[in-house]
């Protein structure tokens, strides 16, 4: 068997951005359970508002080709008014089933404020319509400045939570999925 490729999407397009910090430390752990991987900086790709009537703009077929290649997907984000980031939604826009289903994701949060679990449930319904199958563990990152100083986690519970975010992407990463849920039977796509 092969080891896994685990793919990371940075949601956040600041350059001092604590989400890909913590992106970053869970590609680690990752890597040191035996995985390949892969950041995606959104920053780095030419993506505009997607259109659905222009699909194939900008650097859309590399970020499918490079999320297609995955076993497993993190998905990192900022917290904006209680959701994911607009990057993060438009680079989800441009992919679809051929690139996620019965793929592995895992889901990080990253906040100012407090606890973002709102963000992270809405990535889960996302994830759940692309009939992913998302690790029950998840991964946080609440009032980020006092967590985070040059580069590196500072918090040591916190630290855990990432690299176990990591680690388990690689474990779960060729699980079996249950049959298609409700969700992904109806949710056929924006063709009309």
């Amino acid at each position: 068997m092969t080891a896994p490729h685990v793919v990371a999407v940075a949601g956040s397009l600041r350059d001092a951005s604590y989400t890909r910090v913590a992106l970053e430390r869970a590609l680690e752990a990752a890597s040191e359970a035996g995985a390949s991987t892969d950041l995606i900086d959104l920053r780095n790709l030419d993506l505009p508002v997607f259109d659905a009537d222009a699909r194939e703009v900008g650097d859309a077929a590399q970020l499918q080709q490079r999320i297609d290649e995955a076993d497993s997907i993190l998905l990192g984000t900022p917290v904006y008014h209680g959701s994911y980031s607009s990057a993060l939604k438009n680079a989800l826009d441009y992919c679809g089933f051929d690139e996620f289903e019965k793929k592995t994701v895992g889901l990080l949060g990253v906040a100012g404020g407090s606890f973002p679990i709102t963000a992270l449930e809405h990535l889960r319904s996302v994830c759940r319509a692309l009939d992913c199958w998302v690790i029950p563990h998840q991964a946080a990152l609440p009032r980020a400045r006092t967590v985070v100083a040059e580069g590196e986690i500072t918090d040591s519970d916190i630290d855990e939570r990432v690299a176990t975010l990591g680690e388990e992407a690689v474990r779960y990463a060729n699980i079996e999925p249950d049959p298609a849920c409700m969700e992904s039977l109806e949710n056929v796509g924006a063709d009309d």
